[in-house]
């Protein structure tokens, strides 16, 4: 005898969705969908949040090219940049190293003790940015894989109804499996999104390290010149940076570390340097 056709599903009603899918593959469907629910949410919260902590910066790299070199030194400078900026965050270490410098009972030569201390703040900066970008790389790497995996129980458990039905047509093994791919289709659409935002956020962050390497090499470069070495392109400051030879004859005091370049062989403190360390 041959075996009833199965009834139509009523109107605008959809056999073979995916919800249907979720409810013949039982728990471990719904964890898996769950799963990539949680990292789609993850992957464009990263991306979003990424997005503006880097034009932020962006934003800042172009107020430091327009007006911060105008400045007659460092410490003025600093006052025209965001009290937490990446940038204001270099200018703020190299003072505190220029500072400290002269505090050391057993003092380094100047530039070292500058270049690792500048060093070590662009490497914080770099740190910061680098921040959720492993999640996203592991969604990209896991995504597919779970949904594969919930697509082989999905078949499982159809070929299992299947086989206990005892009908084998094409319109019965058709639905069912064909219900397991979708969790495949999910992985993808998870991972593919953030496979790509991940390679344009380290696109965009090897283009912005540059920059504050850039700039990190033109406040070493212009503390250790005692403010006389500026990028390229920058006009002269309205206000001395550096004495001039009838104030250095005269003996007169220099001011407060950060507040003027250090003359050459000074420390921060205004202290002869030992001429033993160079």
């Amino acid at each position: 005898m041959q075996n009833p056709a199965p009834a139509a599903a009523p109107a605008g009603d959809n056999p073979y969705g995916l919800f249907q899918a979720l409810h013949e593959g039982g728990v471990i469907s719904w964890s898996v969908f769950i799963i990539l629910v949680i990292f789609s949410i993850g992957t464009f919260y990263i991306l979003f949040t990424k997005l503006l902590q880097q034009q932020k910066i962006m934003n800042q790299g172009n107020k430091v090219r327009s007006s911060f070199w105008n400045s007659p030194n460092l410490k003025e400078a600093s006052t025209k940049l965001e009290a937490r900026s990446a940038y204001r965050s270099i200018v703020d270490d190299a003072l505190v190293a220029q500072e400290q410098h002269g505090k050391l009972t057993d003092p380094i030569d100047q530039h070292d003790w500058m270049a690792n201390s500048l060093a070590r703040s662009q490497g914080s900066i770099g740190a910061r940015l680098g921040e959720g970008l492993a999640f996203l790389a592991t969604v990209g790497s896991t995504a597919p894989f779970i949904g594969l995996f919930g697509t082989v129980i999905g078949i499982y458990r159809a070929l299992i109804k299947i086989g206990a039905s005892g009908d084998a047509s094409i319109t019965t093994v058709a639905g069912p499996v064909g219900e397991s791919l979708i969790m495949t289709a999910l992985g993808l659409v998870v991972a593919v999104p953030a496979v790509l935002a991940y390679n344009w956020l380290i696109r965009r962050n090897k283009s912005i390290v540059e920059d504050l390497a850039a700039f990190t090499n033109d406040v070493h470069g212009y503390i250790m010149s005692a403010g006389a070495v500026k990028p390229r392109g920058v006009t002269a400051a309205t206000g001395p940076a550096v004495k001039s030879s009838a104030q250095t004859k005269s003996g007169a005091a220099p001011t407060q570390p950060g507040s003027e370049p250090l003359r050459p062989g000074m420390t921060s403190t205004g202290a002869q340097a030992d001429p033993s360390i160079r």
